[in-house]
C-alpha cells in the first residue's frame, strides 16, 4: 500500500474504508499511526519471545496490556509517549531472550512484526487477524483497569501472548476463526475479573439519580473510565472546596457506594466523548483524562487538560504513577469555576440522569421481573448499548428508544446511552423502564442478567423476548461483540455502520451463522424485533 498511514480500526474511518492520508478522522497524525504500528509489531515480538516461556514474569503481561491499551482509538496522540512504550516493550523482550541480541545466526523467531504484512495480506486473512488484534486491544483496556486495582488472571494474561503470536503467524482462515471466537471467550473472563475488582473495591452499584447542575465555585471534570483515578482525586480534594463532576463513561461511578460517599462528587457534566470540544470550550475548570476517549483539545481549554495512565497528548501536563493531582487541583482553584450555579441539559432536554442498575441490583428483584413477564406487564426487553460517536446516523438510537413500547424495558450501558439517558420513559410495576447498567465493560452484567432470565424461564438466551441493538466505535466494542458471538447470541442489530475491517466473506459468515444485521430505521427494525 502506498499510503502515509493505514488505520481502519474505528467506526469513523475515512470513507468506511481506511484512514490513509496525513491524519486519521480521530485526529491522530500519520506519524503517530506509524508509531502505533511499530509498537504493535514490538508487542508481537514480545509475545513471540514469551510464547516458549512456561512462566514469564508479570512484567511481560503488564507490558503487553499497557502497549495494547496505548493503541486503542483516542488514547495516545503523543509520539514521544508511544516511543517510550516501544522502548519499554523491546527492553522487556531483551530481558526474556538476551541471547538473541548477540546471536551469530539469528533465526528471526523473536523478531518484531512488520504490520505492513497484515495490512497487505489477502482481505479475509486481514479481516480475521484484525478481529483478533482489535479484540485484544479492547480486552487489554479491561485487563488494565483490573490490574491497577490489584486483580489479574493467568488465563487472560496468557491469551494476550497466544493471540498476538497468532497475528504474526501465517495461518489459514480455518485456523484463525477459532482464535477469533476465543477472544470473545477470554474477554468474558476478563470482564468478570474487572466486575469483581470494581465491586470488591468500591461496593455493589445501586441506583442513583445524578444531577447535571454545576455548583458555583472551583470544580474538576473527570472523563475516561478509570474509577481508581477518580477515587484518588476525591481523596486528595477532600475539604479543599473543589467539587468533582464525572463526564462520559465516568457517570456510572455515582452508583458505587465507595465513590458516592464523597460529598463533593456532585454530579455529571456533559455527555459523551465526541462532544468534548464543544462542552469543554472555555469552561472554568480543570479536566482530567483517565483513559481513552480523548478528543484533540481546542486552544480555549488546552491549558487545563491533564492526562494520566497511558493517555497522552502533546504539550499537556501528564500526572505520573505517583498520582499527585496537586497541579490539577491548583488549576481548578485558580480558574475559580462558575460564579453561580449553572444547570445543563442532556440531548433531549433532561437535567438529571440515573445510573447504578448493575446486575446485582437487577437480579435482586429478579422475581419481580419474572412475575411481571409472566403476568404480561413486561412483554419485551431491549439492550440498547455501546459507543457513541460523531458520525451522522446515531440519532437512530434516540428515536429507537423513544419508540419502544410502554410494556418494554430498555437496558443500556456505555456512552451511547447519552443519546437517550435523559428521557423519562416511566415505570412498569415500580421498575424504571430505562436502566443504565454502567460502563462498556458492564456488558458482563447484561450477559449475567440475560443468562439468569433464561434460567428462570427454562429457555435459551436466544429464546428470550430480548433484542440487542448495539452501537460501536472502537475496539472495546469489538471484544464485547466477540463475547456475544462466543456465547452463541444471535440476531444482533449493529450500527451505525458495519466495521470496515470485515471482508465480505467474513461478514457473510457472521450473517449466516449469527444473524448479525446492520441497523436500518427504528420503525423497520422495531417491527422485526417485535414480529
Amino acid at each position: 500500500m502506498d499510503n502515509k498511514m493505514f488505520c481502519f480500526q474505528c467506526e469513523q474511518t475515512a470513507g468506511c474504508a481506511a484512514c490513509t492520508a496525513n491524519a486519521g478522522v480521530c485526529g491522530k497524525k500519520a506519524n503517530t499511526a506509524i508509531l502505533q504500528d511499530k509498537l504493535t509489531g514490538a508487542l508481537i515480538g514480545l509475545a513471540r519471545a514469551a510464547d516458549g516461556d512456561v512462566n514469564p514474569p508479570q512484567s511481560v503481561y503488564s507490558t503487553l496490556i499497557e502497549g495494547l491499551f496505548t493503541t486503542i482509538t483516542n488514547v495516545s496522540f503523543c509520539d514521544s509517549a508511544i516511543i517510550r512504550q516501544i522502548e519499554k516493550t523491546q527492553a522487556e523482550k531483551q530481558s526474556l531472550v538476551p541471547q538473541c541480541g548477540h546471536c551469530g545466526s539469528p533465526c528471526g523467531h523473536n523478531n518484531d512484526y512488520d504490520m505492513n504484512e497484515l495490512w497487505n495480506a489477502d482481505e479475509d486473512t486481514r479481516s480475521l487477524k484484525s478481529l483478533i488484534l482489535f479484540g485484544l486491544r479492547g480486552m487489554a483496556a479491561y485487563a488494565y483497569h483490573a490490574l491497577v486495582l490489584g486483580y489479574c488472571d493467568d488465563v487472560v494474561n496468557r491469551f494476550f501472548v497466544e493471540g498476538l503470536f497468532a497475528v504474526g503467524e501465517e495461518l489459514s482462515m480455518e485456523q484463525l476463526l477459532p482464535i477469533v471466537l476465543k477472544v470473545g471467550e477470554v474477554n468474558l473472563k476478563c470482564m468478570a475479573l474487572l466486575d469483581r475488582a470494581n465491586t470488591q473495591v468500591y461496593g455493589t452499584p445501586s441506583p442513583a439519580t445524578v444531577s447535571m447542575t454545576v455548583d458555583k465555585g472551583p470544580f474538576i471534570v473527570v472523563t475516561g473510565h478509570d474509577l481508581r483515578d477518580l477515587q484518588l482525586l476525591l481523596e486528595q480534594t477532600k475539604d479543599k472546596g473543589v467539587n468533582i463532576y464525572t463526564h462520559g463513561e465516568m457517570l456510572p461511578a455515582h452508583g458505587y457506594p465507595g465513590l458516592r460517599k464523597y460529598s463533593h462528587l456532585k454530579g455529571n457534566f456533559g455527555s459523551a466523548w465526541q462532544n468534548q470540544q464543544n462542552e469543554f470550550d472555555g469552561i472554568p475548570a480543570a479536566i482530567l483524562y483517565t483513559t481513552n476517549c480523548l478528543m484533540p483539545p481546542r486552544a480555549s481549554y488546552a491549558d487545563r487538560i491533564f492526562t494520566t495512565e497511558v493517555v497522552a497528548f502533546p504539550n499537556t501536563l501528564h500526572i505520573d504513577e505517583n498520582k499527585d493531582f496537586t497541579p490539577v487541583i491548583e488549576k481548578a482553584i485558580a480558574l475559580g469555576g462558575y460564579s453561580e450555579e449553572k444547570t445543563f441539559m442532556g440531548i433531549n432536554g433532561g437535567t438529571q440522569v440515573t445510573t447504578g442498575f448493575g446486575h446485582g441490583t437487577i437480579l435482586s428483584v429478579a422475581n419481580k421481573v419474572v412475575n411481571a413477564v409472566k403476568e404480561g406487564a413486561i412483554k419485551h426487553f431491549f439492550l440498547v448499548a455501546g459507543c457513541d460517536g460523531a458520525k451522522t446516523g446515531r440519532n437512530y438510537y434516540t428515536e429507537f428508544v423513544k419508540q419502544t413500547p410502554k410494556d418494554s424495558i430498555v437496558l443500556t450501558l456505555a456512552c451511547g446511552k447519552f443519546r437517550f439517558n435523559d428521557l423519562d420513559l416511566g415505570t412498569i410495576g415500580g421498575l424504571p423502564r430505562l436502566m443504565d447498567m454502567g460502563q462498556c465493560n458492564d456488558a458482563y452484567g447484561a450477559i449475567t442478567v440475560a443468562v439468569a432470565l433464561a434460567n428462570a424461564f427454562g429457555c435459551g438466551v436466544n429464546d428470550l423476548p430480548l433484542s440487542y441493538v448495539l452501537s460501536w466505535y472502537e475496539q472495546k466494542a469489538v471484544c464485547i461483540l466477540l463475547t456475544l458471538l462466543h456465547l452463541g447470541i444471535k440476531n444482533i442489530y449493529l450500527g451505525p455502520t458495519l466495521p470496515a475491517f470485515l471482508s465480505s466473506n467474513v461478514l457473510n459468515f457472521l450473517v449466516e451463522n449469527y444473524g448479525i444485521s446492520p441497523i436500518s430505521t427504528p420503525e423497520a427494525d422495531m417491527k422485526k424485533m417485535l414480529g
